[in-house]
């Protein structure tokens, strides 16, 4: 299928999933903040931007990323205001009172976590370059052109991130019942989370070529 040395791929790709960057920060935050649940449905997320940032490679799409230098900004921009938004909105959240928790775990689960992680992944230019420059080294020369080889390829490297994230979230997700019993900490755990959202959107923003 113009697919070559994928057991090659499959130990880097995992070696590059572990490797702590943004999507380990989100899912880890997600797991410890908001329980296990939320950190699953993180990590479904990101890894479906992942399968979008495959359909742009295997179309092409990611080619104008790399050479347009204003899509390029476009796209880092807007990732980038999206988390400082989330940042800013946990910086500054009341929550902290046990019953506000709960009515706040109810909203910050499921769909909107999904959907955090899905912009945050697809968002992110970084990803779209990475692609273009990691998967051509596993396919042969004559299927550059062929959209399947890239598609098995960031399939796998979907299923590998969504086993490693798991991996993480169940770990992670033990401490979060303390936070949450915890006013105190809870309150905290949003300080923190505010300020690693706008860190991660600063760094974005400043991410060049």
């Amino acid at each position: 299928m113009g697919i070559e040395n994928f057991m090659t791929f499959i130990i880097t790709a995992l070696f590059f999933v572990m490797t702590p960057g943004i999507d380990t920060i989100f899912v880890l935050n997600k797991s410890i903040g908001q329980g296990k649940k939320a950190g699953v449905y993180s990590t479904l997320g990101i890894n479906t931007g992942i399968l979008v940032h495959t359909l742009f490679a295997a179309l092409g799409l990611s080619i104008i990323v790399a050479k347009s230098a204003m899509a390029f900004s476009i796209i880092k921009y807007i990732g980038a205001a999206y988390l400082i938004i989330l940042g800013i909105s946990s910086l500054f959240s009341k929550k902290g009172m046990v019953k506000t928790v709960a009515a706040d775990q109810k909203m910050n689960t499921g769909r909107e976590n999904f959907i955090s992680g899905l912009i945050t992944n697809t968002l992110n230019p970084k990803v779209a370059l990475f692609f273009l420059a990691f998967f051509p080294q596993f396919i042969s020369p004559a299927q550059l052109e062929s959209a399947l080889p890239f598609i098995i390829l960031g399939v796998t490297f979907a299923i590998i991130g969504v086993a490693w994230y798991l991996i993480l979230t169940f770990f992670a997700g033990t401490f979060s019942k303390k936070i949450m019993q915890n006013p105190k900490a809870d309150y905290w755990m949003n300080k923190c989370t505010g300020i690693i959202f706008i860190l991660m959107g600063l760094k974005i923003a400043l991410t060049k070529k």
